[in-house]
């Protein structure tokens, strides 16, 4: 029996929908009710719904920029690991697998890969790492007989998703988005589908610590993202109108000055240009476990633009990430 913590996010939907076509026996436990059995890590009580369980993948965490108090870090992303330890110390689970994130890496060289320097600005990465080394704790107390799985995901996009991703596309797909630069700056992203199948197939990885960073390659630059999009949407395989680097870095500032007098947030900021034209990129080495993604990069871009901005899909549910 496999049981997945947080099980009724964006991944976690997608993965119990790739369990169900391999017939796999599987639970969902979430603090949402929606789709699953109730379950919340910074409730050690309510994890005796593992009792049973063989694997248990968790996908349960504190994420975006927004959270308050900022203790819900802590409490969330490390205390819940400690208590999942703790349950399957209990019910004798022997394999875990934890989503973290390349959030540890920080602003990191292009290419960084599992062995980069841990370097997290927020208090998103500084938790999720945290939370790795409690695992590897669980781990190394019996190392011959537990598993302990690491994915670090970068960006994660797909159907239904309402993150960073999609506000780019949603820009492209209405005829607001605009060039900066020269697009030659590269962007690590990961196709949902994509991630759901590595984390089902890394269940049958054999005792020990494996960490993988999970990124779809070959990486679009910022050009070839948009032009793609474009060519999916309209036919048009290039990128519209563009501007110097410099001056989407002067409109930002404007805007940031509007947004502090108006008190409305905008689409447009100085942070965002910043980081669309900052390169966001890491290597790797998924393809040494023999894993080979379902669906390309390409491709799951194409099916993502399509599902949301050429059919209907306005009474599908969605996920809200960043």
């Amino acid at each position: 029996m496999i049981s997945i913590l947080g099980g009724a996010g964006f991944v976690g939907y997608k993965l119990s929908a790739l369990l169900d076509t391999k017939s796999l026996k599987y639970s969902i436990y979430d603090k949402k009710l929606s789709g699953g059995s109730f379950c919340d890590v910074t409730v050690p009580s309510s994890l005796r719904a593992l009792k049973g369980a063989e694997s248990v993948v968790n996908l349960a965490a504190v994420h975006r920029d927004d959270i308050f108090p900022l203790s819900l870090y802590d409490d969330v992303n490390v205390g819940g690991a400690r208590s999942l330890c703790d349950a399957a110390r209990k019910y004798d689970i022997k394999k875990i697998v934890f989503t973290s994130s390349v959030a540890i890496y920080g602003f990191a060289p292009a290419d960084t890969g599992e062995l980069g320097e841990v370097n997290y600005f927020n208090d998103y990465g500084r938790t999720k790492y945290l939370a790795e080394g409690v695992y590897k704790e669980w781990q190394a107390e019996d190392p011959d007989d537990r598993t302990l799985v690491i994915v670090r995901p970068t960006v994660i996009f797909g159907e239904g998703n309402r993150g960073n991703v999609y506000n780019l596309l949603k820009q492209i797909a209405t005829g607001r988005f605009v060039m900066f630069g020269d697009g030659k700056n590269k962007k690590s992203m990961a196709y949902v589908e994509n991630v759901a199948a590595f984390l089902e197939y890394s269940l049958s990885f054999a005792p020990g610590v494996h960490i993988h960073n999970y990124v779809d390659k070959p990486d679009f630059d910022m050009s070839g993202l948009v032009s793609t999009a474009r060519a999916t949407l309209f036919g048009k395989e290039n990128v519209g109108i563009r501007l110097p680097a410099f001056l989407g870095v002067a409109i930002g500032y404007v805007a940031d000055a509007i947004a502090a007098i108006t008190r409305k947030s905008l689409p447009v900021s100085s942070i965002r240009v910043k980081k669309f034209l900052g390169t966001t990129q890491f290597a790797s080495s998924v393809s040494q476990t023999g894993f080979v993604a379902p669906v390309t990069l390409k491709a799951g871009l194409a099916r993502t633009l399509k599902y949301e901005f050429l059919d209907d899909n306005s009474d599908k549910r969605t996920f809200d990430t960043e």
